[in-house]
């Protein structure tokens, strides 16, 4: 027994005590030892709009600048997000759950939201903030271009429908995906799946109570004096100190082109390619109209690519084109404007049907702005048409139809008479005229006219 005894003081004396393995002891029990991570420079990327592949390309520069050679302590992303599309979210989320430093979401400023995929990019921080007056939720994945209301939801008799396959497995993915991650955040896993099961959407201080956020802060200087001594998941206990900060900005290229991949931007894009080019095919050569409308129109389509826009929509928008362009070829008494205003309609209300978190849409009142626009440079167009095809000929034979004509000869009907400086035969409708005598060219046949009195 004494030696039983002595071994296990010699075994204990062996092992590193609490405080030597950078532990401490409270009442007795050893503490975790828990790592100081000291920040010392922060790098603030704000962002304002949906989630594009534009946005999850210029998150992902900043979290690759973090992580680069003389990168930044810390990247704070101001976030301020209806939601957007599923796979850029995923792009972003990638890179902040990789990233060797940490990432905070700073949901700001006062006013602003992280909705839908910002809910989802909120939870992969380990350190969440909000500003007073902000929200975050409603997770729930949509049809791009669509967000059900109550009454979208319910059938004739008040119940709710059944969803379809499709909607099940969008559905439970986002809820798995998000349960992953807030499971390894260590956050509000029942919150984040009732944000995408059922919508949930909660104010800052109900999210600080129920640990979806870490804290409220006013500002940065607030919020680098509370993330002071705050404990970001595996980074260890943050050491913030009056950090030296510096702005991660869009380049102006990403600028442009988060402009162009703005669903209504892109409608109007289309609308005003497909203007250019009706007046660059009605009057060739003036080269400005064409040029205009063929930018426009790849533009729109990056867009439409870039919004994974639904390919039917595309073509019937483009059919309707084909129709407006024919109006002006063809007289169809307005048949074939009906059909493309038909087309155009339909066209934009089924141009965006992906799976989606909200947040991506074109609006009524665009699509009927559009829509009366394009009918409109339309109608101008054919007007035009119409007019410059009742016009009297000005140039060529045809053109001496009504034109003065002096009698060279006598007529009895036959003759010869001057008209625009050159003799021609003529022919009198009726009765005879004498030389000298004014007439009127009435119809030209050939190289013979024929005159009346005037």
């Amino acid at each position: 027994m004494k030696m039983n005894i002595a071994a296990v003081l010699i075994l204990a004396a062996s092992l590193p005590s609490a405080a030597s393995a950078g532990g401490t002891m409270r009442h007795g029990v050893p503490v975790p030892y828990v790592k100081t991570y000291e920040v010392r420079s922060v790098t603030v990327a704000p962002y304002s709009g949906p989630i594009t592949p534009v946005s999850a390309e210029f998150l992902s520069d900043a979290v690759r600048r973090l992580n680069g050679e003389g990168g930044a302590d810390m990247l704070v992303i101001a976030l301020d997000t209806p939601g957007g599309l599923d796979a850029s979210m995923r792009e972003i989320i990638k890179e902040m759950m990789a990233s060797k430093k940490p990432v905070a979401v700073y949901v700001s400023p006062q006013g602003a939201r992280a909705a839908s995929a910002g809910v989802f990019i909120a939870m992969a921080s380990p350190l969440v903030a909000m500003a007073p007056g902000t929200n975050i939720g409603a997770a729930h994945p949509v049809m791009l271009g669509s967000v059900p209301s109550p009454t979208d939801m319910q059938d004739k008799d008040g119940k709710k429908k059944k969803s379809t396959p499709m909607e099940d497995k969008v559905l439970n993915d986002a809820s798995a995906y998000i349960k992953s991650i807030t499971q390894k955040t260590g956050r509000n896993v029942k919150w984040s799946v009732d944000a995408v099961k059922k919508s949930d959407s909660i104010s800052a201080e109900e999210a600080v109570k129920a640990g979806v956020a870490d804290f409220m802060a006013r500002d940065l200087d607030e919020l680098f004096e509370k993330a002071d001594g705050f404990k970001a998941g595996d980074f260890g206990r943050l050491s913030v100190k009056k950090p030296a900060v510096s702005r991660f900005e869009q380049t102006r290229r990403q600028k442009l082109l988060a402009a162009v991949t703005d669903p209504n931007i892109a409608m109007i894009l289309m609308s005003l390619g497909a203007a250019g080019l009706f007046i660059e095919l009605y009057n060739p050569g003036l080269i400005l109209p064409g040029v205009v409308g063929g930018i426009s129109m790849l533009l729109a389509f990056y867009s439409f690519q870039t919004l994974s826009a639904s390919f039917a929509g595309v073509g019937l928008i483009l059919l309707a084109f084909v129709f407006f362009i024919a109006e002006i070829k063809v007289m169809s008494y307005g048949l074939l404007t009906v059909g493309g205003v038909i087309s155009m309609t339909l066209g934009s209300l089924m141009l965006f049907k992906q799976p989606s978190l909200g947040g991506l849409s074109i609006s009524m009142e665009t699509t009927l702005a559009n829509v009366i626009g394009v009918v409109a440079v339309t109608a101008l167009l054919a007007w035009i048409v119409i007019k410059a095809q009742m016009r009297k000929v000005v140039t060529g034979i045809e053109s001496l139809e009504g034109k003065r004509a002096l009698a060279k000869t006598a007529l009895s009907p036959k003759g010869k008479v001057l008209v625009e400086g050159e003799i021609w035969d003529a022919e009198l409708v009726s009765g005879s005229a004498e030389a000298g005598e004014e007439l009127v060219v009435e119809k030209v046949s050939g190289f013979h006219i024929t005159v009346r009195r005037p």
